[in-house]
């Protein structure tokens, strides 16, 4: 479970093995017991979300989007 960026108490992560067939690029997000998955491509998209209420999702969403080559950077590096 590679962490790659940790900002505001928020840690973004992606599972080296995660889904079959592989899933697509994406990066989750964890904070205090709560938990998002946010798609990378083909565009910045909320996949699921357990316990953050919207105004903090909007806010890493933004987060997401402002590093969304860092995750996408880092995914194809894990992966590959």
């Amino acid at each position: 479970m590679p962490v790659i960026l940790r900002i505001k108490g928020l840690k973004f992560f992606f599972y080296s093995n995660e889904g079959q067939p592989p899933e697509p690029a994406h990066i989750h997000v964890r904070h205090a017991g709560s938990e998002a998955k946010f798609w990378l491509t083909p565009e910045v998209k909320l996949a699921r979300n357990d316990g953050f209420d919207a105004h903090t999702l909007r806010r890493i969403e933004k987060l997401v989007t402002l590093h969304r080559k860092l995750f996408e950077d880092s995914w194809n590096e894990y992966i590959t």
